[in-house]
Order: C-alpha cells, then sequence, then structure tokens
C-alpha cells in the first residue's frame, strides 16, 4: 500500500469568526436536514390528492417515489465528486434549487412522466445533495472529539422537521389543495435553504482558519496531536486516500456491505410496518401514529446513539443500533401470533431509539478509515450501498408477500441482515486505525498508570 507524509494543514487566514463556528455548521444543518428531507417526505401527503384528481393507478403514481429514489442512489458518487471540489456552500444551494424548482413545476402536471420528472427526478433526486449522504460528507470533517455527537444532533432535525412542517402541510393540502402545498413549499425551501448554506455553510474548518472541535492550535500542531491521541496505524492515516485505492482495500468492501445490510433493515420496516400493523388487528390511525412515534423517537436515538458512539466507538455502538432493529422485527414477529400495545411499543422504541442511531455513525466510521481530500468521492460511491438496499429491501419484502402470503420470511431476513451488518463494521474496524475520543482517553490513562 502507498503511504505518503502527512500534508501539513493549509495556512491559517486571519479570522474574525468564532473559534467554535462548528456549531454554527451543525445548526445550519439541522435546518437543511429538517426541510430537505421532509420535502422529500411530502410525497405521501401528496399522493392521495394526485391519485383523486388524475386517476392514474397506484403503482403509476407511487412510481415517482421509486423513480427518484434510484436516481438519487446514482447520483451519489457525483454528489460526492461535487462536494470534493466545490463544497456544500454551492452544492447544497444547487440541491436546494432542483428540489424548489421540482416543487414549482409539479403544479402544471398533466401526465404520468411529468410526475417523474418533477416530484421524482427533481425532488427526491435532487434532494440527495441535501439528505443523510450529502452531510455525512462534510459535517465529520468538523468535529474529532465529538463527530458523533455533532453529526447526530443535525440529523435529528429531519424529526423536528417532520413533526413542525408535515401538519402545516397537510393542513395546505386540505384548505388550498395540493398545487397551493407545492408552491408553499417550493418557496420555503428556496428562500431558507439557499441563502443559508450559501452564506454560513463550509466543507473544512481549516477554510475557515479553524480547527475542529473548535481548538486553537498553532499551524503544524493538529496532526502531530491527532498522531499522538488518536491514531493507532499511522501508516494506513497516512495514505492521500482516492477512490482508486480505497476500492482495493477489504475495509471499503465490508463498509459497502454494512451500509446495504442496515438501509435493508431500516427501509423494509419503514415501508410496510403500517400495513403490517393494520393486518394484525391495529386500528389504521394507530398503525400510522406508530410511523409518527418511529420518526419522534429517532431525534432521540440519532443524538444518544452518535455521542454512545464517541465515548466506547463506532463499533459498539453500530451494534447497539442494528440490534435495535433485530430487535424490532423480532417484536414485530411476535405482534404477528400475539398482537399487543406493550409489542408495539417495544417495536417502535427499538426501532427509533436504537435502530436509527445508525445515521450519524455511517459517516463518522467510513471518514476514520478514509479521511482526506477525496473523501467525498469515496463516501459518495459508498453510498451506493446504501440506495441498492434502500430500494431492494422494501421490494424484495413485498415480493416475498406475494408468494408466501406472510411478512414472516422477510422480516426473519430482514433481521438476519442487521446482524450481517454488524459483523461487518467489526470487519471493518475504524478503531484500529484512528480511536474516538473515549477510547483515546482510556489508553492515555492506561500509559500514564502503567509501569
Amino acid at each position: 500500500m502507498t503511504t505518503t507524509p502527512p500534508r501539513p494543514a493549509p495556512a491559517h487566514r486571519a479570522t474574525r469568526l468564532p473559534f467554535y463556528y462548528g456549531w454554527v455548521v451543525i445548526a445550519v444543518a439541522f435546518v437543511t436536514m429538517g426541510i430537505a428531507i421532509n420535502t422529500r417526505t411530502a410525497f405521501s401527503l401528496l399522493y392521495p390528492p394526485i391519485l383523486e384528481e388524475f386517476g392514474w393507478s397506484r403503482a403509476t403514481t407511487a412510481a415517482a417515489f421509486s423513480i427518484g429514489f434510484f436516481a438519487s442512489m446514482l447520483y451519489s458518487p457525483f454528489v460526492g465528486s461535487m462536494m470534493d471540489r466545490f463544497g456544500p456552500r454551492l452544492v447544497i444551494p444547487f440541491g436546494a434549487t432542483l428540489v424548489s424548482g421540482g416543487m414549482a413545476l409539479a403544479v402544471l402536471v398533466t401526465q404520468p412522466w411529468h410526475l417523474y420528472l418533477t416530484l421524482g427526478l427533481l425532488v427526491v433526486g435532487g434532494s440527495i445533495c441535501m439528505s443523510y449522504i450529502g452531510h455525512s460528507i462534510f459535517l465529520p470533517n468538523w468535529f474529532e472529539r465529538k463527530r458523533g455527537l455533532a453529526v447526530g444532533i443535525a440529523f435529528s432535525g429531519v424529526g423536528v422537521g417532520s413533526i413542525l412542517l408535515l401538519p402545516w402541510l397537510q393542513g395546505l393540502i386540505e384548505g388550498f389543495g395540493w398545487r397551493r402545498a407545492c408552491l408553499s413549499m417550493a418557496a420555503l425551501t428556496w428562500v431558507i435553504l439557499v441563502p443559508l448554506n450559501f452564506l454560513l455553510q463550509r466543507r473544512h474548518p481549516h477554510d475557515l482558519g479553524l480547527e475542529p472541535d473548535g481548538d486553537r492550535a498553532p499551524d503544524g500542531e493538529r496532526p502531530a496531536r491527532e498522531a499522538a491521541d488518536n491514531v493507532v496505524d499511522p501508516a494506513w492515516a497516512a495514505v492521500d486516500w482516492t477512490l482508486a485505492r480505497a476500492i482495493r482495500t477489504a475495509r471499503f468492501w465490508w463498509l459497502f456491505l454494512g451500509f446495504f445490510s442496515s438501509l435493508i433493515c431500516w427501509y423494509t420496516v419503514q415501508v410496510h410496518q403500517t400495513k403490517y400493523l393494520s393486518e394484525s388487528g391495529f386500528a389504521p390511525d394507530v398503525a400510522a401514529l406508530a410511523l409518527g412515534l418511529v420518526g419522534l423517537m429517532g431525534i432521540a436515538g440519532q443524538i444518544s446513539i452518535g455521542h454512545l458512539s464517541d465515548r466506547i466507538g463506532r463499533e459498539w455502538a453500530w451494534t447497539v443500533g442494528a440490534s435495535g432493529f433485530v430487535l424490532c422485527y423480532i417484536a414485530l414477529l411476535l405482534i404477528g401470533r400475539y398482537p399487543s400495545p406493550i409489542l408495539m411499543y417495544v417495536m417502535i422504541a427499538a426501532q427509533g431509539l436504537l435502530g436509527y442511531g445508525l445515521s450519524s455513525l455511517s459517516g463518522a466510521s467510513a471518514m476514520e478509515l478514509f479521511q482526506g481530500r477525496r473523501y467525498g468521492t469515496i463516501f459518495g460511491t459508498l453510498s451506493l450501498a446504501s440506495g441498492l438496499g434502500a430500494g431492494i429491501g422494501p421490494w424484495a419484502a413485498g415480493a416475498i408477500f406475494d408468494a408466501t402470503g406472510s411478512y414472516a420470511p422477510a422480516f426473519m431476513l430482514a433481521a438476519g441482515f442487521g446482524a450481517l451488518s454488524i459483523l461487518c463494521i467489526w470487519k471493518a474496524a475504524p478503531r484500529k486505525v484512528r480511536l474516538v475520543a473515549g477510547q483515546a482517553a482510556r489508553r492515555n490513562r492506561e500509559a500514564v498508570t502503567s509501569p
């Protein structure tokens, strides 16, 4: 494996910005995620009135979301490359323009292909620039010791946004029609996200003469401190990682398989749980409430699992989060035989408080392995696995149900993929390259106290 000496940090430029500007970056990401992801999610609210107006089949209409989702999967490597080259202050406004343009043009829809272009390719597809994937490319740069916590806080904006925006949007649909709702969401997305990100968002603290975690370190000190504090494998950490080098390592493919497996777990239950609960004897409004509670608990889950990973390591935190999905599927299987509110709340808590925490770990884990100038391209390519898992999981579960008349085989298979994702993250072993803050502190204490 070819190695190069660590590159010194760029010379610091004079700046009047606060040394803890990283939390400004997180706050901007919190707002952006809350609006962007829920603009994409709004398709589920627009779906019924569009069906009613045009009389298209459910499959024809729902295909807009699927087309957009698979398009976003194909976009992800290019988004990573664009982030490396232009940074989030240009890429995120570009994504916001695509999404708001798609929402505005949706009012002109008269044919299914119009829907695929607007709400599909532009809204769902364009949201990749502002999604979990887009933000995971640069947010980990701003923090080292609190990386998991910071990313978890940023991503929790999705849950807060769903509580605030989706009821407002539903009220607009009921009061003024789905077209007025689309125009309102388009305006909100563009007016807030474009200037906010262009003015305040940056790719790396060094771009502003700052340090990760708000540290005040003189030039040249940070690389030495990192090597002393948390680097376990100096040869690996010294590599100037490119995509070509990364894909020749086993660690890249263990992460790829781990991301693929975890997203099968995530989206299989997210898509099918409401229907499953209804068919298991729960009232439709209770089944819908369960989905909302999962998102609400996901706020705490993303923050707490992210923070936990900074203390005990990405592998252990991933084990906790993925085990939440396994427990979720066990509860669902039991609900099929013994439906009860207690089991439903166990399923909700396992999925939201534990499983949703995985979103704060993927970027942090990949950053610890492939940190460098081309990290965006590398993570964007890894994210192909996430898109594949998210697309294949729900479809496969539906196909299994059609063939067997039961969700049980699909849920057992999804639980197995959850266990597989745990194995994959341990095989990728970020801890063997860089320790998280809690692990590094324990190692340093042991070194001081040992004879």
